[in-house]
């Protein structure tokens, strides 16, 4: 799988993967100056890249779990998913929901892009579903 990258004038940095075995490859703050959200605060951060990916697969926009875990900075989706037919630039919805402000610095690493392979589902609409022992039991019906 090739992951074409496009670095817009305000990127200093291409993604890569910090380690033979990472999943992720962390994207960059690409801003001028810092910005400070505030608790509970949530601004769009650009990365100053455009991707193009192959049929066939997404980007997944993750968390860094340093952030989320140390200073309560993480992403309003949870996980974002660029399309492979987007070609605007990647930009990373942060929210802080700590109780105290964080500054985010340029160039600071915010959140990590995961490429995954998916396929479209063909929908079959139907009167009944089959039978399982679960059933419609959700939200800790399986135990703790």
């Amino acid at each position: 799988m090739i992951l074409k990258i496009q670095r817009l004038e305000h990127n200093k940095f291409v993604p890569e993967y910090k380690t033979e075995g990472a999943a992720g490859m962390d994207l960059c703050a690409a801003i001028s100056e810092p910005i400070t959200l505030q608790p509970l605060e949530r601004k769009l951060i650009p990365t100053g890249l455009k991707i193009e990916l192959e049929h066939g697969y997404e980007a997944q926009i993750r968390p860094r779990s340093g952030l989320s875990i140390k200073h309560g900075i993480s992403l309003i989706n949870c996980v974002g998913t660029i399309d492979e037919d987007y070609r605007g630039e990647v930009c990373v919805p942060i929210v802080n929901i700590s109780n105290e402000a964080y500054t985010i610095q340029p160039d600071e690493r915010i959140a990590q892009m995961v490429i995954a392979k998916y396929e479209q589902a063909k929908i079959e609409v139907v009167t009944e579903l089959t039978d399982t022992v679960r059933g419609a039991g959700g939200f800790g019906s399986t135990g703790k």
